[in-house]
């Protein structure tokens, strides 16, 4: 028998999370000094959005531009 597709494990588990726990956000929201112990209280956050990495192409070295221009 096979195994039915949604109890694979697989490389989608280790993508990029949309929401984060209390905790996360508070860390966020105090390095963007939008949280302070004393004022807010961490029942009741608002949402902070989660900021995909994108890759970079790599750039060229300046060796291999000067070999190609010669």
């Amino acid at each position: 028998m096979s195994i039915h597709k949604s109890l694979k494990t697989g490389s989608g588990i280790g993508g990029t999370r949309n929401v984060l726990t209390r905790y996360e956000r508070i860390l966020q929201m105090e390095s963007e000094g939008r949280f302070n112990e004393e004022e807010h209280s961490p029942i009741g956050l608002p949402k902070t959005r989660v900021l995909k990495v994108k890759k970079r192409a790599k750039k060229k070295k300046e060796k291999d531009k000067d070999k190609e221009e010669a």
